[in-house]
């Protein structure tokens, strides 16, 4: 939301908050603690999870650089709805709230940016939400997935080749099966030749019949 500034409110953009260099597994903030500050990743991924009362958590997104954590959180002064995690070293630039409504304030270009960002994690939430309720199969959910990540790692080179930083239990949370089926499913990819996968890089083989399997 902040690449396309004019040359005044982006470099004042450049002189708020603080730059956080982050460990994997780090907290950047919990769910339903008070408000502090909004994030900017600017390089790594985060965890964004949902635990209930029973003690069961929820994964949510993987975040990724330029995505911004708990905006929707700093504009309404409320709690933080989810809890972010690094999965991978971050960095990422922490502006105080405060800090952050004086400069929607004074720039109207970034109050319309900040309300795109909303519009896009409504979207991205939706479609998440449509994915686990409407998915034929969980073979279904884990090839929509494992494209949206090739895709947005990919950067529209030829190769849609990332970092899996997850653990089979976080896919599974994250499409809504179990550790075992998603430990079956990442092997029947693998011999179909659909995927390849080497340590924590994978790199998607056959996009097409992937996105079959995924509609």
């Amino acid at each position: 939301m902040f690449c396309n500034l004019n040359a005044d409110a982006l470099e004042e953009f450049n002189r708020l908050g603080t730059i956080r260099e982050t460990k994997s597994g780090a907290v950047v903030f919990e769910e339903e603690t008070p408000v502090g500050s909004v994030f900017v990743i600017c390089h790594g991924r985060v965890k964004l999870s949902s635990t209930s009362q029973q003690g069961k958590t929820l994964i949510l997104k993987i975040a990724l650089p330029g995505d911004v954590l708990g905006l929707g959180a700093v504009i309404s002064g409320s709690r933080y709805e989810v809890t972010a995690e690094t999965i991978e070293p971050t960095q990422l630039k922490a502006i105080s709230r405060e800090e952050f409504l004086a400069f929607l304030h004074k720039y109207g270009e970034v109050s319309l940016h900040a309300a795109q960002s909303l519009s896009e994690e409504y979207r991205t939430a939706f479609y998440d939400a449509r994915r686990l309720a409407l998915s034929v199969s969980s073979a279904s959910r884990l090839a929509s997935l494992l494209l949206e990540w090739g895709r947005a790692a990919a950067h529209d080179k030829p190769d849609m080749r990332f970092t899996m930083a997850l653990t089979h239990e976080d896919l599974a949370s994250l499409i809504g099966t179990s550790r075992e089926t998603v430990t079956r499913m990442l092997s029947k990819f693998k011999r179909d030749k659909l995927i390849q996968v080497r340590g924590a890089t994978v790199l998607i083989l056959d996009p097409g019949k992937l996105q079959g399997m995924a509609a």
